[in-house]
């Protein structure tokens, strides 16, 4: 294997476990679940649903540039 490869192969690991840990990140930040209201509730499950399209998005898009 030449180092090219070995490179872009790295690079593509790191992108892909950086992103899979931002978009957990910025789904999981906020207040505790006791502290919530029920509108806040309804955001958090929207923010993770859409945290959940983008996971989603993000493979679709991997597997366009491949």
């Amino acid at each position: 294997m030449d180092l090219n490869r070995l490179v872009a192969m790295l690079v593509k690991l790191f992108m892909r476990h950086g992103l899979k840990y931002a978009i957990d990140y910025l789904a999981r930040r906020g207040k505790p679940g006791a502290d919530l209201s029920p509108e806040e509730q309804k955001q958090r499950d929207e923010g993770k649903a859409m945290a959940d399209k983008a996971r989603k998005a993000s493979r679709l898009a991997g597997r366009f540039l491949r």
